[in-house]
């Protein structure tokens, strides 16, 4: 059920933040942070009507309709985004296709095709743009199977011609629904056409052949990328690397190598994996100088770096390592799921470290949503956590210190 916030709310909202004195840095910083629907609204009301370029608000625009749709609230997600038609730059494709791109995340397609038709009566010409939005709206929408109807369609109807960004989402909706080989088809098209094959385009199919157990087809696609010089990034190579490896962490690294003679820069998720293959063949020392060495590499651990390390730290049964490490997931806001947080937080218990079970969970209540914190209420009654001590405090503020 929707409880929809009138546009005079919204507007009454926009008063309640000082927005000169936020970045957009800042509001996007807070918004990820923010999971109750109505302050999310709060802090982009407040700021969005003081954003120079629909690229620097499409991010915060993003998160802000992810939040409200996270509760249901459609209703509103539909009066925030109407609203803005009757900003002057909806004149401005750019502009406009961030208002389409928000309802496919949202799930609410119908309304980004609304939208697009919309186009002539808001003056706003269209081109590769706005018609790339739609076909995002649709993939957000997991409609994959509209993408090609609407590829047949809409250059028909308006006279748009599809770019290589077009023909990408297009064969990511045949790969979505394990239709490879008509991705493939899509690929050769493109090569007929002149259209050129992006680092993406070529490692979605990549992705999907893998995927499918098609590893010798993935192969040869790669070798005759190669030949033909297509542009093979870091994503290329790290697919190539989840699917290949074995599991042996000398062959990752092998291709590591073979991604920094190429003079590509290896990043946090190729060293994830060979952290991984690490922890899977119980090289404990390896994988900690794995993690360890990240900042060294010009990289930072993501939320599953931490989540990863975690794990197999607990399965090992080193749980004071794990709360170390969970630290410093908390510092960059990376911390890891409910399950694997639970197994460290019992494992603690376990290990008679109440002080650190307790500044654990403290923490994670500060930083959860309510559904969240309602599950850790359950967890701190079943372990005997649920009073409130002046341990606990200290180790909270030791890890706000941090």
């Amino acid at each position: 059920m929707s409880s929809s916030i009138p546009l005079r709310h919204l507007r009454r909202l926009s008063t309640t933040t000082d927005s000169s004195s936020m970045s957009i840095s800042r509001v996007k910083s807070k918004l990820r942070t923010e999971y109750d629907p109505d302050k999310a609204l709060e802090i982009y009301s407040s700021v969005s009507k003081h954003y120079s370029s629909p690229t620097s608000s499409r991010y915060a625009q993003d998160l802000t309709v992810r939040r409200l749709a996270k509760s249901h609230r459609f209703a509103d997600i539909e009066s925030l985004i109407e609203s803005h038609k009757k900003d002057p730059k909806i004149k401005e494709e750019s502009f406009l296709s961030t208002l389409i791109r928000s309802y496919g995340i949202a799930g609410m397609f119908d309304h980004a095709l609304r939208t697009f038709d919309q186009m002539n009566e808001l003056g706003t010409r269209r081109s590769a743009v706005s018609f790339n939005a739609l076909l995002s709206a649709c993939i957000k929408s997991k409609m994959f199977n509209k993408v090609p109807q609407l590829f047949d369609e809409i250059p028909k109807k308006y006279g748009v011609s599809p770019n290589k960004v077009s023909y990408g989402i297009l064969v990511k909706s045949y790969c979505e629904v394990g239709a490879t080989e008509k991705a493939v088809g899509i690929f050769k098209e493109m090569e007929e056409k002149g259209v050129e094959i992006t680092a993406v385009t070529f490692t979605t199919i990549l992705d999907a052949l893998y995927k499918k157990g098609k590893s010798e087809e993935a192969d040869n696609l790669w070798n005759v990328m190669v030949k033909k010089g297509c542009e093979i990034d870091v994503a290329a190579y790290n697919v190539r690397i989840m699917h290949v490896h074995g599991g042996q962490p000398e062959n990752v690294m092998a291709w590591i190598n073979e991604m920094s003679n190429a003079g590509l820069k290896p990043d946090t998720i190729s060293y994830n994996y060979l952290m991984t293959c690490y922890l899977k063949s119980g090289m404990m020392d390896e994988a900690m100088k794995v993690y360890e060495g990240l900042e060294g590499n010009v990289c930072n651990p993501n939320a599953a770096t931490f989540r990863t390390l975690i794990h197999y730290l607990c399965r090992n049964g080193d749980y004071e390592k794990g709360y170390k490490v969970f630290k410093e997931s908390v510092k960059v806001h990376k911390i890891p799921d409910f399950g694997t947080m639970k197994n460290l937080v019992e494992g603690l218990v376990e290990k008679k470290k109440m002080k650190e079970a307790k500044g654990l969970i403290r923490t994670i209540k500060k930083k959860f949503p309510p559904n969240v914190v309602n599950a850790w209420r359950k967890v701190e009654e079943q372990l005997g956590l649920a009073s409130v001590d002046a341990d606990a405090d200290a180790v909270e503020d030791q890890e706000a210190a941090g």
